[in-house]
């Protein structure tokens, strides 16, 4: 029971039924699953999983009213602190916050952080249109740099048509976390704000392949140097979700920061065979030496999640 799962979807009964009461079945493209922490627990069992920290996929919480979002996103939170309470050595959680709401969020961030215990905050990497960096997020940004927060950010449907035949989380949503990662890095996110430790999903999107020909763009932009933008593009945390692939992950490894690289699995939107498939990828991948695969399965993601190496009090389901 060797690793750490920072990709790992929850789906409270209150948040599904309010999306279907939305018409909203097909988030993503990709059918609403079914999911319980039972079931959680038992595919952590299945692929040596010995903790998750659960999150929210897309939408989120916020769908164009602030009181529905501030009120939807307390009671996420409220069910995946009590989540957490059941089994606190085997699930932490990521807090949804109610963006663009950025007040909304400054105060739910303030209650998961401090009063739930949080473990840290998931943002969408870009809401109606716009992305994670915008100059509207500052006060946010502040916040959670001094609270050393954890963010992880998870892509979403972009802001414009999808191509006929073509789901979103196929390719869009690795588009979505590439712009957020250029629009963080053009606002100057990660210098500004050191202590901030963000982690993109799916293994930065097509981050890690295009990383010089966005900096390239980003200079003629900005005027700043390649090196200095590279810089701060190898400060991002990176999730193995659907990305451990013979071609995805050298790419990774080869562009990412040592240490930098967490396990996920992104169940159960990636559903178990494919969190199967890409586990084993993982696991056989050849260019992985036995401190690569720990540092990728457990040590990388305990940098940042001290507590959930307690030792486990018990690996069992709730009954």
């Amino acid at each position: 029971m060797s690793r750490i799962d920072v990709h790992h979807h929850l789906l409270p009964p209150v948040y599904t039924a309010w999306l279907r009461g939305r018409e909203i079945h097909r988030p993503g493209g990709r059918d609403l699953p079914e999911w319980s922490p039972e079931r959680s627990l038992e595919l952590m069992d299945a692929h040596r999983i010995r903790a998750a920290v659960l999150s929210l996929s897309a939408p989120g919480v916020h769908l164009g009213d602030d009181k529905e979002g501030r009120a939807m996103a307390r009671q996420v939170n409220d069910y995946a602190a009590s989540c957490v309470a059941g089994h606190p050595d085997r699930f932490g959680f990521f807090a949804a916050l109610p963006l663009p709401d950025v007040d909304g969020a400054l105060a739910e961030a303030a209650h998961a952080l401090d009063e739930l215990g949080a473990d840290g905050v998931s943002l969408p990497a870009h809401t109606d249109g716009t992305y994670l960096g915008d100059p509207a997020h500052e006060p946010l940004f502040a916040f959670l740099d001094e609270r050393s927060a954890v963010v992880h950010i998870h892509p979403s449907d972009l802001p414009g048509p999808p191509v006929p035949g073509l789901p979103p989380f196929a390719a869009d949503f690795l588009l979505d976390t590439t712009r957020a990662a250029m629009n963080l890095v053009l606002h100057d996110i990660p210098r500004r704000f050191p202590n901030l430790r963000l982690i993109l999903s799916h293994g930065g999107g097509f981050l890690p392949y295009a990383a010089h020909r966005i900096a390239a763009a980003l200079f003629a932009e900005t005027g700043r140097e390649p090196g200095e933008l590279l810089d701060s593009l190898t400060s991002f945390h990176f999730d193995t979700a659907l990305s451990s692939s013979p071609t995805a992950l050298p790419s990774l490894l080869a562009f990412a920061r040592p240490g930098h690289v967490l396990y996920g699995s992104d169940w159960p939107f990636a559903p178990d065979l494919a969190v199967g498939y890409f586990t084993g990828l993982l696991d056989t991948h050849e260019q992985l030496a036995p401190a690569d695969h720990r540092a990728i399965d457990s040590d990388s993601a305990l940098s940042l999640f001290p507590r959930l190496a307690l030792p486990p009090s018990g690996l069992t389901r709730p009954a």
